[in-house]
């Protein structure tokens, strides 16, 4: 009998063209997948909590795979951690029920986006911000988070070719968080996400940072539903899956 696996993970999502695996382009899952079957000595298949895009980054990523071994959990964890040759990091391995699935049982998940807002661009860093020249109002951004927060029409976000039967989705908690005079966080918790949902918002939060929109004007755009409207997509870099709740 083959036993269910529950990995939680870390990766710079730099070097890889996204989570799901492609053809002649190297993805997180693949490595992953890579690594297991070697060490397992049988084909695996891992399923992720959701598709992280090319460039996006992770601290909390889930994934689950089934397999036939006697190895434990936590031998398995320092394997494929030794394994595992671009940046990812498994920082939990544990079995869990047959009826875990890391993407349909998730609950919530978590994201951040980080910017960094002055003159000068960062040397050591910079593939994991966004870096905006133009002086950026906090204050003007947070008035539009309660206007997306709760459960909305999210059409005007979405990306194209989201694979979706709605567009509906619910925002449990939105904000900003200044960590330094020019480093600020976007943080925003919900029950799932479009493609490019939460880049899009961020680039259209960017707006009204910059006074080229006002909040009654982002709350148009949400309500019109309407994806040219909205501001451009964010950078990848500065995105990270922070957690995915169960």
């Amino acid at each position: 009998m083959k036993t269910n696996f529950k990995l939680t993970l870390e990766y710079d999502g730099t070097p890889y063209s996204g989570w799901q695996v492609q053809n002649n382009c190297p993805t997180v899952q693949e490595e992953i997948e890579k690594a297991l079957s070697r060490m397992l000595n049988q084909p695996i298949r891992i399923s992720g909590s959701g598709r992280t895009d090319a460039g996006v980054h992770a601290l909390g990523q889930v994934a689950n795979f089934q397999a036939a071994t006697t190895i434990g959990a936590a031998q398995l964890k320092r394997s494929l951690n030794s394994l595992l040759k671009g940046p990812i990091v498994v920082h939990e391995c544990r079995k869990v029920d047959q009826s875990f699935h890391s993407r349909y049982s998730a609950r919530a998940k978590e994201y951040h986006y980080h910017f960094l807002n002055r003159e000068d661009p960062c040397g050591v860093g910079r593939n994991y911000v966004w870096h905006i020249r133009t002086p950026l109002s906090i204050p003007a951004m947070e008035e539009c988070c309660p206007i997306i927060t709760g459960t909305h029409d999210f059409k005007a976000f979405e990306g194209s070719g989201s694979p979706r039967s709605t567009t509906v989705r619910t925002l449990f908690s939105t904000g900003f968080e200044r960590t330094a005079e020019d480093r600020f966080t976007f943080k925003i918790k919900g029950d799932g996400f479009l493609r490019f949902m939460v880049r899009n918002i961020v680039g259209t939060l960017v707006l009204a940072g910059a006074g080229k929109i006002t909040p009654e004007n982002f709350k148009t755009i949400l309500e019109g539903k309407d994806r040219g409207r909205a501001g451009a997509t964010a950078p990848a870099k500065g995105l990270f899956l922070v957690e995915v709740f169960y």
